[in-house]
């Protein structure tokens, strides 16, 4: 009969006073229970939970770095003054950070285009009124002529 007393008025009065004082260990029941899980499943729950959110902790230090190593390219490449806050966050990542694909094939395309203007080739476009197409026919040309004579003579 206290039993049925305790159970019908027990739960009102928890809501209540907060508790009922003998039933300590309920308070820390009372998150698994509510989530329907059993405690083992709740820890579980949580330690799953902590490795989701360090696994997304790390995956936004790294793409923080790998904006700051982007940033710290055009600094280099445009002689900006370098950022503290930028070196910090690659070291920060750990890991090593490399350059997005898509910039990487920029910068390669932009070194392909530098050493060709460094060239001799390079040089003579620049140079108003010359036709390399017809230049580099006529050093064809020119080579060609060098060979069918290198060929007729006897001395060699």
């Amino acid at each position: 009969m206290a039993f049925m007393v305790k159970h019908m008025v027990g739960g009102q009065l928890k809501n209540l006073t907060g508790t009922l004082g003998d039933d300590k260990s309920d308070g820390e029941k009372s998150e698994a229970g509510s989530k329907g899980m059993t405690e083992e499943e709740y820890e579980q729950y949580q330690q799953q939970l902590l490795e989701e959110k360090q696994e997304r902790d790390a995956n936004f230090a790294q793409r923080k770095a790998e904006r700051a190593t982007v940033r710290t390219h055009f600094r280099d490449k445009y002689r900006l003054p370098k950022s503290e806050l930028d070196d910090a966050q690659i070291q920060q990542a750990g890991e090593e950070v490399e350059l997005p694909a898509e910039l990487a094939k920029m910068i390669a395309e932009d070194s392909q285009e530098k050493t060709h203007k460094r060239s001799v080739i390079g040089q003579l476009g620049n140079i108003q009124n010359v036709d390399l197409d017809q230049l580099k026919d006529k050093a064809q040309s020119t080579l060609e002529d060098l060979r069918h004579s290198a060929e007729k003579c006897d001395v060699m």
